[in-house]
């Protein structure tokens, strides 16, 4: 049977093809399929697939194609801020001439990272985002008592969607990729500029894939994940890079897992980290947002920079010693180190799987004498189940301490700051010199199975040795 042809010629002015020649996009629209062609004045050749990052970006930029390394100005679903980097946000946008921001329902400001105010200085920061949250009449402002870290608090409010383009002053706004959303951290001036346009500029980013097969053991989560893979890589390893998870495994890691993972693809150096919308996915989306989201796929013929294949059933608890988080070891390699405090928390591993893990390591168990434990539910909905599930209870007769949300000690803010030499086993994303306190102090990342099999032995332990 012979194919029925459709050639539509399409016609854009690209910045970055040719620089700023004309381009022109033939699409020729088969019965089985779709083929690309791009033609220029001295180029004719194929156009290859676009990743799932390129497509996102193409349709918020409107155009038909986007490649590696092109220039783009993409329309923003949500733009973020906490703080921290809105203030400085807030003063940029007071030297622009236009007022007001773009739409007040499509900006998120969070304060976070020293709330409930720590001091003077944080205070008057938390006072500047609240009095611009109320002259803009900012839809989605989170004071005390309704907000959570930021990251764990736009999923579960249904900010975020598959398909949204999202900016956050934060470096781990790359969260949200968890979704099928693409979502990376800017500095305070672009979120100034979002604000109050509505608008980003973009280099579109080449991608790593990362095919993800098998199904992880018992005690082996989203962050014992993504540690690997940046142990593997490095820390540079996906710079400026969207990194891209897919594959049969991918149905064997929850939600939770998910954000995890998204989370720390800036600490391989990730532009952003997605993951495609499976049914999964799209209940979490249906469950907690009313907002209209887009399935995007990557083209079968997509271009990767490189692609790596994990089978998440060969993978053991992973623990990243100081001072990065390439620095990785497997916690039967760890040998005997010796810890002082553990936290639990964080945009990374704050969620409620994340508790529920560290409570059923901890039930019926002490905390070993001299040993700080703090745990930190991500947001007041996750502080609510737990506290229903029976959670607080177990953490609070095993000796921990349990805190309202807050970033807190994950950026050396405050709620448990580290003195020289002290170590300290912790569920968060960063272990840079000085980074929870002292720089003669140290910090090791792990999951939340670790870091509380670890509050057990006082020493970095994984729930094995516990008899589990």
């Amino acid at each position: 049977m012979q194919a029925a042809w459709n050639i539509v010629i399409i016609t854009v002015d690209y910045m970055y093809f040719k620089h700023n020649r004309k381009c022109v996009i033939i699409q020729v629209t088969t019965n089985q399929t779709d083929v690309i062609i791009r033609t220029d004045e001295q180029e004719r050749g194929i156009i290859m697939g676009m990743t799932m990052t390129q497509k996102i970006l193409a349709a918020h930029a409107g155009l038909p194609y986007v490649e590696a390394g092109q220039l783009i100005e993409a329309d923003l679903d949500l733009v973020l801020g906490n703080d921290i980097t809105s203030p400085v946000a807030i003063h940029e946008m007071d030297k622009m001439k236009k007022t007001g921001v773009f739409d007040k329902d499509k900006i998120a400001l969070v304060p976070d990272h020293f709330v409930p105010n720590k001091d003077i200085k944080s205070a008057e920061h938390c006072k500047c985002v609240r009095e611009f949250a109320k002259k803009n009449e900012i839809t989605n402002y989170f004071e005390v008592g309704q907000m959570g870290i930021e990251h764990a608090l736009l999923p579960e409010k249904g900010l975020t969607v598959a398909g949204d383009v999202v900016i956050g002053a934060d470096s781990h706004t790359c969260t949200y990729g968890a979704l099928g959303a693409f979502s990376t951290g800017v500095g305070s001036t672009d979120m100034a500029a979002g604000m109050a346009t509505g608008k980003a500029w973009f280099k579109v980013p080449s991608a790593i894939k990362f095919v993800l097969t098998g199904k992880p053991s018992k005690w082996v989560s989203g962050k014992d994940v993504i540690l690997h893979i940046i142990g593997m890589i490095g820390v540079d390893g996906a710079l400026y890079k969207s990194m891209e998870f897919v594959g049969d495994g991918v149905k064997n890691l929850s939600m939770d897992d998910r954000f995890t993972i998204a989370n720390m693809a800036i600490e391989a150096g990730g532009k952003n980290g997605i993951f495609p919308v499976d049914d999964i996915a799209e209940a979490y989306i249906r469950e907690h947002s009313t907002k209209k989201y887009t399935i995007y796929e990557a083209d079968e013929d997509a271009v990767y920079d490189e692609t790596y294949t994990i089978d998440l059933s060969t993978l053991k608890p992973t623990v990243a010693f100081p001072h990065l988080p390439e620095n990785t070891h497997t916690v039967d390699e760890a040998g005997e180190v010796k810890i002082d405090q553990v936290v639990i928390g964080s945009c990374t591993n704050g969620r409620l799987d994340d508790l529920r893990i560290a409570a059923e390591v901890l039930e019926g168990r002490k905390v070993a004498d001299g040993l700080r434990v703090i745990i930190i539910p991500a947001t007041q909905t996750i502080y609510l189940k737990a506290m229903e599930e029976g959670m607080l209870k177990t953490f609070i007769e095993a000796g921990a301490v349990v805190s309202t949300p807050t970033c807190g000690p994950c950026l050396g803010g405050y709620m448990g700051i580290l003195a020289e030499g002290e170590r300290c086993v912790s569920t968060t994303n960063r272990n840079f010199v000085g980074r929870m306190g002292h720089v003669k102090s140290e910090v090791y990342l792990a999951s939340p199975a670790v870091a509380a099999a670890s509050a057990v032995t006082g020493k970095i332990s994984q729930p094995s040795e516990l008899g589990l």
